[in-house]
């Protein structure tokens, strides 16, 4: 007897022990095959900054198709392991129905799904944002952002894909007390702002935007130069006007001293609204004074003209109906619907992106590092310029073996040590801040100005990933942000965009042909045998004990 109380006992300390510990000890397990619900290194240093509390408010509670209830779990799993990290994120799920006006005045647009159920079609909305709330600041996260997808689960997939990357570099960004500083170049004939806003309202949103003219070079180089030098990157968005060599000077300067730049470069004067107005133009090359400049940096950008049988659509007239034109979409094959590199970060998932009479770069021997960003397809034929561009010739049938000149490259990263294109030259003015030499630094440069470009719609600015005559999608406004985050990137951000996770998906087609045999399977099966067995049962039972 006294055995088994002292047997007891200690089984009963072992179990209070156990409970101690487990109040000072706390571990999770991801048995998961691709690790999903492991945070990367990445992430827990940008938590481990987070010193008061952040608050994450999820809008998906409700009523909302089964499919969409897995992006609710993932993102709720995901979170938890991000509180289970630090104490200081809380986490609440929000039902949007109730604040859908409110919602969609603080920016989150709704999304519109297409449900099938039982064979049958429905339609259904709900609200995929995100709100993080930290120190009296806010910012909101997409759950469902654009990208290339076959399927409305295939869009759920990678939707799930990006949650790590998402609320990381949401949570970096709004945690972060010193901004960086971009500065958009003017001076040269660029972009308008209006014509820019799309892209740089939202970059306004994580760094600090200002104009930088280059005017000032001409008076006082020097101090231009160091002045430009503040900023951390700089953008040179589609310049008309030739550089002087002071000018070159002082980017070549900002470069080599570790300022990163973002070109958007036409070297073809060709421009669809003057097409548009006169039904044909002349396009013809374009003299920048940057060959010398971007050739130091391993790049030539030709002045052809790229037309591409997968291209987009222009709205033409095609008619009157009384007095209202009609209007009909054409492929327009002088604007290239071009694919992202699909292993890299900042165009992984990327929807198509429009080119606007592109041109296309050739790519020089050095020692950097260059990956392709943006190409054309296979079907491409280059067109010499000066020449004369009709707008009725998207009237005439393109036949296939006109087109065989490949793969065109429009977009370029170069990463690694620049060399200064004035290092073994006469330099156009003295400063301390001349280096022969940069450290590692990056830079893109893309071979069309409009890229960037979005258009106006009564004098407003229009959603640059969208065509508002042939409301086509495009993934240019994304590009251009991924392209600047990435160029940005000190921490290694942009690299959780790679993350891939594999998600089992019902067969929906399947499932509705077989579902009277798995609701028998599952509901009727199960009763059948349970009242076998009951007889078989009773029936040895009787036989045992009659």
């Amino acid at each position: 007897m006294t055995k088994k109380i002292q047997k007891i006992g200690i089984f009963l300390g072992i179990i209070i022990l156990l409970n101690i510990v487990n109040q000072y000890v706390y571990k999770r397990f991801d048995l998961t095959a691709d690790k999903r619900f492991t945070l990367s290194e990445t992430t827990k240093n940008i938590l481990s900054e987070i010193k008061k509390p952040l608050h994450i408010t999820i809008y998906l509670e409700g009523d909302f198709p089964s499919e969409f209830k897995r992006l609710q779990t993932e993102t709720r799993q995901f979170l938890e392991e991000l509180s289970s990290e630090n104490s200081n994120i809380k986490i609440h799920f929000e039902n949007p129905d109730d604040q859908r006006e409110a919602l969609i005045k603080k920016g989150m647009m709704p999304s519109q799904l297409t449900i099938q159920e039982e064979g049958k079609f429905s339609e259904a909305i709900i609200f995929p944002w995100a709100e993080i709330n930290f120190d009296e600041k806010t910012m909101l996260v997409s759950l469902l952002p654009n990208a290339i997808a076959v399927s409305q689960e295939q869009q759920l997939e990678k939707a799930i894909e990006n949650l790590s990357y998402s609320f990381s570099n949401a949570i970096h960004t709004i945690s972060q007390n010193k901004t960086k500083n971009v500065a958009i170049i003017t001076g040269n004939g660029e972009l308008q702002d209006i014509f820019q806003y799309s892209y740089l309202s939202e970059v306004a949103k994580k760094y600090k935007l200002a104009k930088f003219t280059l005017d000032s070079v001409a008076s006082n180089p020097a101090q231009t130069l160091e002045d430009l030098s503040t900023f951390d990157l700089a953008i040179i968005a589609k310049p008309t006007e030739q550089f002087t060599e002071k000018e070159k000077f002082t980017l070549d300067q900002f470069i080599t001293n570790g300022g990163k730049t973002l070109w958007m470069i036409d070297n073809v004067q060709a421009e669809q609204d003057s097409l548009s107005n006169g039904g044909k133009m002349l396009a013809y090359p374009l003299d920048l004074n940057l060959t010398d400049l971007l050739f130091s940096y391993g790049i030539r950008i030709n002045t052809y003209l790229i037309k591409d049988l997968y291209a987009a659509k222009i709205a033409l007239a095609t008619g009157n109906i009384g007095n209202q034109p009609q209007f009909q979409n054409f492929d327009w094959f002088f604007h290239p619907l071009v694919n992202g590199n699909p292993t890299h970060a900042i165009t992984r998932n990327l929807m198509p992106v429009r080119l606007q009479f592109a041109n296309q770069i050739d790519v020089l021997q050095n020692n950097l590092k260059k990956t392709v960003l943006l190409q054309s397809s296979v079907l491409t034929k280059k067109v010499g310029t000066p020449s004369i561009i009709e707008l009725q010739s998207i009237a005439e049938e393109p036949k296939e073996e006109d087109y065989k000149d490949g793969n065109q490259l429009f977009a370029i990263l170069l990463e690694g040590e620049f060399t200064s294109a004035y290092k073994n030259r006469i330099k156009p003015f003295e400063t301390k801040l001349f280096k022969g030499n940069s450290n590692d630094n990056k830079m893109i440069v893309i071979a069309d100005g409009d890229v960037g470009k979005n258009q106006l719609l009564k004098g407003n600015p229009y959603d640059l990933s969208r065509d508002k005559w042939t409301n086509e999608t495009f993934g240019n406004k994304d590009f251009l942000l991924n392209s600047i985050d990435y160029l940005l990137d000190d921490v290694g951000l942009m690299q959780l965009r790679n993350k891939t996770i594999k998600i089992a998906q019902l067969d929906q087609q399947k499932a509705y042909k077989e579902r009277t045999f798995w609701q028998f399977f599952n509901v009727i099966l199960p009763l059948v045998l349970l009242a076998v067995f009951g007889i078989i049962f009773n029936y040895l039972r009787k036989r045992k004990y009659s």
